[in-house]
């Protein structure tokens, strides 16, 4: 943050602010009353020696009184009170020496019965240097945040214009507020973050309590500001400890809730942001890159049950997220799911301990198949994981394990829950497909088809490895009679310099193809 934003975000002038001012100092100032209430915002200080002066008063003004029109009449004085406290004055301050030698007390008690902070002044003190030094100062302040207010407005209005995500305007608003920033939805789930990631995880570690508890109190420095439009509200925007005063502090949590209104309307989908939460998550546990025990609090306050739980890692293709969010809440699974890359998607779920993950995985890909009506959906999954710690090796190995899927041939048959040990030499090949080793060996022995670029031919032989070199199954596949089968067949070997009735190398070509179809996938 620059040095200028910095001084923007200091607290406001406050009673006790202004008391600590050189200048009120000289005049030797005394709290006498309302002490507990001192940190009262000032908005005007205010010179008025009228005995209904509550009258002139909006709210926020400090008053400067030598009481002149108050001595010898008690009844006065406790009104002149009482009315500053009708008016909700910030504090008075009494000059003493010209009507009351020593602080009066039917003053001193009505002020502390109200709560209003009474300051006295044991020596002379020209209220004009005063009021002349608070204004200038509250002015300044005012001319800060009207220029604050514009340079966070355009600011987020330039990145919405240039099609920034949602991130970005947060980093924005992080950077202006110098505090953790968060977005949820009505449920309090979390939706996105930004700031500072150790502070940003202090928050998360118990997020629903905190929010609960301490989102409503600005007073604590957990500034809030509603997100919604066209009389329907989604969700809120947080500032978590915010260290500035708060009428700063509302004013960035105000422009920040615009700017992430207009993003969402311009965005379109009403479930962006959730899903964005989702796959920042999922895609942090996949790559590995941040340790999975610093992504759960992350977990735990996008609403994903943590505690004692089994996780169940998959990945699935030929479905779209909504299809599997929506299969999710008809079997009233907990789960996270996002569209990663590759048309896969990454399910994580999160059962209870005494549910049997392999039975539910089952009845969730049936279910799957059922609602979307795409029988070709392939579900793979990785083994239960009971510690968090081991979820992105298990989301990992499902990703492996649907790629190596993706490679195979339409005559493959597969379970409904596909796993590790259903890939076989698929799987090994997939693993291993970038090795250069292993792409110079497929290169060589398909030479003679893939100089040829015969996708024909390729086809037919992909199909005869995977059937078990079952001519009659290929044939049938393939529309063709058994004689034009075995004309091709003939001229691949030919090709190929092999002889595909001699297993050893029968093999070697089917590694070599699988290898092939690896790299190209």
């Amino acid at each position: 943050m620059t040095t200028t934003t910095s001084a923007l975000l200091e607290p406001a002038l406050s009673v006790r602010q202004i008391l600590a001012l050189e200048r009120v100092l000289a005049g030797e100032p005394e709290v006498v009353a309302g002490a507990a209430q001192l940190d009262r915002s000032v908005r005007w200080v205010h010179v008025a020696e009228a005995a209904d002066v509550g009258v002139m008063l909006t709210g926020g003004e400090m008053v400067l009184t030598t009481g002149v029109l108050l001595a010898g009449d008690e009844g006065a004085q406790a009104e002149y009170i009482r009315s500053l406290h009708r008016a909700e004055a910030a504090a008075v301050v009494l000059g003493l020496g010209r009507a009351f030698p020593a602080p009066p007390d039917v003053m001193r008690r009505a002020a502390e019965r109200c709560g209003l902070p009474m300051v006295v002044l044991h020596r002379p003190f020209p209220f004009a240097e005063l009021t002349e030094e608070v204004q200038s100062r509250l002015v300044r302040r005012k001319f800060a945040a009207v220029s604050l207010s514009e340079a966070v407005r355009t600011a987020l209005t330039g990145l919405i214009t240039a099609g920034a995500p949602l991130q970005r305007l947060l980093d924005e608003v992080a950077s202006h507020s110098a505090c953790p920033v968060v977005v949820t939805n009505l449920a309090h789930r979390v939706l996105a973050t930004a700031g500072e990631r150790p502070a940003v995880d202090d928050v998360l570690r118990d997020w629903e309590r905190i929010a609960r508890q301490a989102g409503g109190s600005e007073g604590d420095g957990w500034i809030r500001a509603e997100l919604g439009g066209r009389g329907e509200r989604w969700g809120h925007i947080t500032l978590c400890g915010h260290r500035g005063d708060t009428a700063t502090g509302r004013l960035l949590a105000d422009r920040a809730a615009e700017a992430l209104v207009l993003h969402r309307m311009l965005g379109g989908s009403a479930h962006t942001w959730e899903e964005q939460s989702a796959q920042d998550l999922l895609t942090d546990l996949v790559s590995g890159v941040v340790p999975a025990r610093q992504l759960l609090p992350r977990a735990r306050a996008a609403g994903l049950p943590v505690n004692r739980r089994t996780f169940v890692p998959l990945f699935v293709r030929g479905c779209d997220s909504g299809q599997l969010d929506r299969v999710l809440r008809l079997l009233g699974l907990s789960g996270l799911v996002a569209e990663l890359a590759d048309g896969a998607s990454a399910v994580l779920l999160s059962l209870a301990r005494d549910q049997d993950p392999d039975a539910l995985a089952a009845h969730f890909a049936g279910r799957l198949r059922a609602e979307s009506g795409a029988p070709k959906t392939v579900v793979a999954a990785a083994g239960p994981r009971p510690d968090w710690d081991d979820v992105p090796a298990g989301l990992r190995e499902a990703r492996h394990v649907a790629d190596a899927v993706a490679d195979s041939p339409e005559a493959l048959a597969l379970p409904a829950v596909v796993r590790l040990r259903d890939v076989h030499l698929r799987g090994l090949i997939r693993l291993l497909r970038d090795d250069p080793q292993v792409q110079s060996f497929a290169e060589r022995e398909l030479d003679g088809l893939l100089r040829a670029a015969d996708e024909d031919l390729l086809a037919v032989l992909r199909t005869y490895l995977a059937t078990g070199r079952n001519k009659s199954r290929t044939a049938l596949l393939h529309h063709v009679s058994r004689p034009a089968l075995y004309r091709r067949l003939e001229v691949i070997g030919t090709r190929l310099g092999v002889d595909l009735d001699d297993f050893e190398q029968a093999a070697s070509v089917h590694i070599a193809l699988l290898a092939h179809d690896a790299q190209q996938r």
